[in-house]
């Protein structure tokens, strides 16, 4: 099966901090989410469209799907780059993850989607907002 084309890319770098790792100096599973969560802030924000933009305009995306796999394990004061590709936007954000180590390689790979949900009726909607839409066009890398 083919690799799904990415339509804006971008890199993160994040660190291991002391409160990211069990006793044994591994970043705990579940911190890999936060470190995704803070690349994909990253991205949205070089889309222009990051979460104050979606709240002033009356949504809220929250994630509806997320699958990981890890490969290797990140350990206290390593750094990780964290490359972030939007996949979809028309209808719902889908965002492949891909998480590496200094040495470069692959830690984790995993995917999100999130639907735009109306703040007033949290009501899903079944397109994302004209404005996102219209920002994430001028912005696809080709």
């Amino acid at each position: 099966m083919a690799k799904q084309k990415a339509l804006i890319t971008n890199t993160t770098n994040v660190t291991a901090e002391f409160y990211d790792v069990d006793s044994m100096d591994v970043v705990w599973h579940g911190n890999y989410v936060k470190f995704m969560e803070v690349a994909r802030c990253a991205l949205l924000d070089k889309i222009g469209y990051g979460y104050k933009e979606m709240k002033k305009d009356g949504y809220a995306f929250p994630v509806t799907t997320l699958t990981i796999k890890y490969i290797r394990s990140l350990y206290f004061a390593q750094t990780a780059t964290v490359k972030t590709e939007l996949l979809e936007y028309e209808n719902m954000l889908k965002i492949r993850y891909e998480i590496y180590n200094q040495e470069g390689a692959l830690l984790t790979k995993a995917e999100t989607t999130q639907m735009a949900v109306k703040f007033g009726t949290t009501e899903g909607e079944f397109i994302t907002p004209e404005r996102f839409r219209k920002l994430v066009e001028s912005k696809i890398e080709n």
